[in-house]
C-alpha cells in the first residue's frame, strides 16, 4: 500500500512539474511574437520600398517613343546685308547681303504635316527646310505667326503622312511634375533632357501689355531647343519651348520657359480657321495685386487682380464688374496674379462666356461674361481704340480715334496721354483705326489731336 501511495505522489509532482515547464515555454514564446508584429517593421521598412518601387516605374522612354519622331529640325534662309561696304559698293550704292541661316525645332501635330514653332525662328525667313528625325529633308510653307505669343504656324509640303504629337490639356499640369524637352540644340538633332515643372503662369516682363503666361521648367533647353516640345510622361504635348534664362552666353544655366499647349492650340486652330489671331478680352484694366500695392490701395489680399478701370461696351462692364472689384478666378482657374489671368483668357476667343469670380467690399461674388473682340490697335508706340457713340457725343464728333495708352516717350514728355482724341495724321482725317492702317508709321511727320475740352494741338515730326 504505502508502495501504491509513494508511486502516486510521485506521478502527482511530474504531471504538475509538466504543466509548469509548458506554461513557462508558450507564454514567453507569445511574448517574443507580439514584440515581433509590432508598427517597426510596417513603419520603418515599408513604407520606404513602396516609394523606391514609385520612383523606380518612372520611364521616361513611352514618352519619348511617342515624341521623338514628330520633332523637326527646323532651318531658315534669308538675307542680311553687310556692315562694311567697300570703296566699290559705296561708289555704286550696292552693299552686298549674304546668306542667313537660322535654326530651330518644331513640332508636327497634324498627319499632314502642319506644325507648330516659334516665331522668332521663321522670322523674316525666304525659305524654310524641315528635317525629320529619319533625316528626310522637305520643303515648309508659312501659314501664319502671332508675334506676341511667339508662335508661328508651317506646313510641311509632302504627301506622306506624318507621325505628330496630341496635345494635353495645359491647365491640368501640376507643379513638380515630370516633364521632357524634345528638340534639335546646338544642331544635334533629336535631343531629349527631363526635369519638373517648376513654376506655372509665369510673367517674365510685368511691363509688356502682352503679358505672356510660361510654363517654368528645369529641363535643359538652349539654342537650337526653340519651337521645339515640352510633353508629359504620356507623350502628350503641354507646350512650346520658346526661352531660356541664360548668363548672356545664350546656354541654359537653371530654368526654361514654354508657351503653355492651351495658348499655342488655340494659336494654331485660329490661324487655320480664320487667317489670324483672334484675340478675346474682358474689357478691364488694372494690375495683379502683390503686398506693396495691396497696401497703396490698403486691401485685404495680396492675390488676385485689382481693376482700376472698366472699358465701355465691353464685356466686363456690360456684366456689372465695377472698378476696385478683385478678380480672384476665372472658370476653375485661380487667379493669382495678372499672369493667371491672362494666361487662361489667351485660350478662348470672342464669343465665349466664362465665369468670373470676384471680390467686392469684401463679399465673393460671380458674374458671367461674355468676352468680347480686342478693340485695340498698337500704332506708334500708342494703344488706340475706335470712339463708341457715346464718347463721339462727348467729342462733339461723329467717329474717331481715343488713345487708350501711351508709351510713346516724345508724345508723353508733351502731355499726350490717355482719353486724347487723334483726329489726322499727315493731314490726313481719321475716323477709326482701319484709317491707321493706311500710313505707314516711319512716314509720320504730323497729328493732330483734340482734348477733352475739344480743344485741337498739332505737332510736327522731323
Amino acid at each position: 500500500m504505502s508502495s501504491l501511495l509513494r508511486h502516486f505522489f510521485i506521478s502527482i509532482c511530474a504531471a504538475g512539474l509538466l504543466i509548469g515547464v509548458y506554461h513557462f515555454a508558450f507564454s514567453s514564446k507569445e511574448i517574443i511574437v507580439t514584440q515581433s508584429t509590432t508598427p517597426m517593421v510596417q513603419t520603418t521598412y515599408e513604407t520606404p520600398l513602396v516609394v523606391r518601387d514609385s520612383a523606380e516605374n518612372t520611364d521616361f522612354t513611352v514618352a519619348v517613343d511617342r515624341t521623338i519622331d514628330a520633332v523637326v529640325h527646323i532651318t531658315n534662309t534669308g538675307r542680311s546685308s553687310s556692315q562694311s561696304y567697300s570703296l566699290w559698293d559705296l561708289f555704286y550704292s550696292s552693299p552686298k547681303t549674304y546668306p542667313r541661316i537660322g535654326m530651330g525645332s518644331g513640332v508636327i501635330v497634324s498627319p499632314d504635316g502642319y506644325l507648330i514653332t516659334n516665331n522668332h525662328v521663321i522670322e523674316d525667313a525666304d525659305q524654310i527646310e524641315v528635317t525629320t528625325n529619319d533625316n528626310r529633308v522637305f520643303a515648309a510653307d508659312l501659314i501664319g505667326t502671332d508675334p506676341s505669343s511667339d508662335i508661328a504656324v508651317l506646313k510641311i509640303i509632302g504627301d506622306v503622312p506624318f507621325p505628330y504629337v496630341r496635345f494635353a490639356d495645359s491647365d491640368q499640369t501640376r507643379i513638380g511634375e515630370w516633364v521632357l524637352a524634345v528638340g534639335n540644340p546646338f544642331n544635334l538633332n533629336s535631343t531629349v533632357t527631363a526635369g519638373i515643372i517648376s513654376a506655372k503662369a509665369r510673367d517674365l516682363n510685368p511691363y509688356d501689355a502682352t503679358n505672356q503666361s510660361f510654363i517654368q521648367t528645369d529641363a535643359a533647353v538652349n539654342s537650337g531647343n526653340s519651337g521645339g516640345a515640352l510633353v508629359n510622361t504620356n507623350g502628350d504635348l503641354i507646350g512650346i519651348n520658346t526661352a531660356i534664362t541664360s548668363n548672356g552666353m545664350g546656354t541654359f544655366i537653371g530654368y526654361s520657359f514654354a508657351v503653355p499647349s492651351n495658348i499655342a492650340r488655340k494659336v494654331y486652330e485660329d490661324i487655320i480657321e480664320y487667317g489670324g489671331v483672334q484675340k478675346a478680352l474682358l474689357g478691364v484694366s488694372g494690375s495683379g495685386l502683390n503686398d506693396r500695392i495691396s497696401k497703396e490701395y490698403n486691401l485685404d489680399t495680396t492675390e488676385g487682380f485689382y481693376i482700376a478701370s472698366v472699358e465701355d461696351g465691353m464685356g466686363a462692364d456690360e456684366s456689372g464688374l465695377q472698378t476696385e472689384d478683385i478678380i480672384i478666378g476665372v472658370d476653375d482657374t485661380k487667379v493669382s496674379s495678372f499672369a493667371d489671368m491672362t494666361g487662361y483668357l489667351n485660350s478662348k476667343r470672342p464669343g465665349d462666356k466664362v465665369k468670373v469670380t470676384y471680390l467686392r467690399d469684401g463679399n465673393t461674388m460671380k458674374t458671367m461674361v461674355t468676352l468680347k473682340p480686342n478693340p485695340f490697335f498698337d500704332y506708334f508706340g500708342m494703344r488706340l481704340k475706335d470712339l463708341t457713340s457715346d464718347e463721339a457725343g462727348r467729342f462733339g464728333v461723329k467717329k474717331g480715334v481715343k488713345i487708350a495708352n501711351n508709351r510713346n516717350e516724345r508724345l508723353r514728355r508733351r502731355g499726350i496721354g490717355q482719353g486724347i482724341l487723334i483726329q489726322s495724321i499727315n493731314g490726313i482725317e481719321i475716323e477709326s483705326t482701319d484709317d491707321l492702317r493706311k500710313i505707314e508709321e516711319n512716314e509720320i511727320y504730323e497729328i493732330e489731336f483734340m482734348n477733352t475740352d475739344q480743344e485741337r494741338f498739332r505737332f510736327f515730326f522731323d
